[in-house]
């Protein structure tokens, strides 16, 4: 850390910075500590802004190493071998099963987030383009979801960020007028339980392409090398510990973990609203120890159900 000075007319304005580098990019954090200060008062607020800088480096650092996750050769045999038993062929998927699914996953992936829509509202919506007297935008969002899963049924990109850009576009462009677009600069996000404890800090707002671009980069390097629900289990969990939208996040990784099942011939899944503390302990276990197991394990678990719903 060292002090910067600059000169404006009478005044001397003195800031404390500090320089470091990721991959390519340098980042600079640096705070203003005051004008025309003398000695004493510049080592106070340097001491000061020290502390300040060092919490925002460990904001920096809250997504380190993400993708460094450990999976033994029998954990990786396993989930081929579940792959190979999962009782439906997306190749024999009738127009009428995916009409199901797709409203059952738009009906649960909204619920997750507070949707005031059932499911017989989310049919009627959807089959019969009939309103209930709900939030217009949870009407608006259920159209999107499912325009979204119609996408990356059509799609040929895997993941990309303007894949990314476009699901986020889809789903919300009718309830958000940030449709589509990253968090902006000042744009950070905290997730706190009702007693104000942090459960999620997202990536600051400066790393969000950066960390996206990894991800993609990490994803072409590994799509042959793991089995395709380790690929879609860490391509969701990455992406939520990333955060790039102020909101919509939760929706926008779903669908891209579907897209990514899909694009490797396996059928979609859904995550189902009375999973949703199981689906956020996975999130977290992911977010605070880089364990994927918690989340692959759910994603089996909805593999088992799914044939039951649309047979």
């Amino acid at each position: 850390m060292h002090i910067e000075k600059r000169k404006l007319g009478r005044k001397i304005k003195y800031y404390l910075s500090h320089s470091f580098r990721e991959g390519k990019k340098v980042h600079k954090i640096r705070k203003f500590l005051g004008a025309n200060l003398d000695e004493k008062l510049l080592e106070e607020r340097k001491a000061k802004a020290e502390i300040l800088i060092i919490e925002d480096i460990r904001k920096y650092n809250i997504i380190k190493d993400p993708l460094k996750f450990e999976l033994s050769i029998k954990d990786i045999d396993f989930v081929k071998k579940v792959e190979k038993n999962i009782p439906i062929n997306i190749n024999h998927l009738s127009e009428k099963q995916w009409r199901v699914f797709s409203e059952l996953f738009t009906y649960n992936t909204n619920a997750i987030e507070g949707s005031e829509l059932n499911s017989i509202e989310v049919k009627g919506v959807l089959e019969d383009n009939k309103w209930p007297d709900k939030p217009k935008n949870d009407i608006a969002e259920a159209y999107g979801v499912n325009e979204a899963i119609k996408y990356i049924r059509e799609t040929k990109d895997h993941i990309s960020l303007e894949l990314i850009k476009e699901l986020h576009r889809m789903v919300f462009k009718n309830s958000k007028k940030f449709a589509g677009q990253f968090r902006k600069l000042g744009e950070e996000v905290v997730v706190a339980n009702r007693f104000g404890e942090i459960l999620h800090e997202g990536a600051p707002q400066s790393r969000v392409v950066f960390l996206l671009k990894e991800l993609v980069e990490w994803y072409t390097k590994n799509k042959d090398k793991y089995p395709a629900i380790i690929l879609a289990a860490v391509v969701h969990d990455q992406f939520e510990n990333i955060h790039p939208f102020v909101d919509g996040n939760g929706r926008v990784g779903r669908i891209l973990l579907n897209n990514i099942l899909i694009k490797h011939l396996l059928p979609p899944i859904n995550i189902d609203l009375k999973n949703r503390s199981e689906y956020y302990e996975s999130l977290q276990a992911y977010q605070k120890r880089q364990d994927i197991k918690p989340t692959i394990e759910l994603l089996i678990k909805e593999y088992k159900a799914l044939k039951k719903i649309i047979g």
